[in-house]
Formats: C-alpha cells, sequence, structure tokens
C-alpha cells in the first residue's frame, strides 16, 4: 500500500480524543488517524447510502454496492438501523393483499 501525507488541522478537543486512542492502543499518531479515516469513511458510505435508499434515490442492490457490503450484509444493516425502504400506496398493498389470499386462487 502506497502511503500519501495528509495535513490537516484539528480542533483541540479532536487532538485531545486522537491522542487518547494513541495511549490506550499504544499506536503512532499516523496509525491512529488512518484508522479513525477508514472508521469513518466506511461509516459514511453506509449513512449515504442508507440514506439515498430509504429516499428512494437508489435501488437495493446499488446502495449496497455504495457502501462495499454483500446484498446479505446491507440486507443486516438495513434491519439493524430499522430502515424503511420499501413503499406501498395503500390501494397497491391491499390489491398483493387480496391476489395472494388464498380465496382469489384457483
Amino acid at each position: 500500500m502506497t502511503l500519501k501525507p495528509l495535513a490537516v488541522r484539528v480542533p483541540a478537543g479532536l487532538e485531545k480524543e486522537i491522542l487518547e486512542i494513541i495511549k490506550q492502543e499504544k499506536l503512532d499518531k499516523a496509525t491512529v488517524v488512518r484508522n479513525l479515516l477508514e472508521i469513518g469513511i466506511t461509516e459514511w458510505r453506509k449513512q449515504t447510502a442508507l440514506e439515498l435508499l430509504q429516499k428512494g434515490k437508489v435501488t437495493f442492490a446499488k446502495a449496497a454496492e455504495m457502501a462495499k457490503l454483500s446484498l446479505w450484509e446491507f440486507a443486516d444493516l438495513v434491519k439493524q438501523r430499522n430502515i424503511e425502504w420499501v413503499r406501498f400506496a395503500p390501494e397497491d398493498a391491499e390489491k398483493e393483499f387480496r391476489e395472494a389470499s388464498p380465496a382469489n386462487r384457483k
């Protein structure tokens, strides 16, 4: 893996948090910041995919791809976060129910 330098200014409170993590994890500052960035980007991908799915702007498969998760992993995430993404108008739901009813089957 090729590492590129990245200079960034952070508020004092955030630096304090980073220093606490350095102490707890017994790692160097660059490694801790790199790990935190990876975690943050991963979470950002998931959150963005969930938001777009919920708004109906992407398909389930596209959202899973954006989150860099398998369909099954993404389904678990949707369930864990209690995201509603399937929308039926009441009349569509009633029609589906009537058509699926055993009384209507021959």
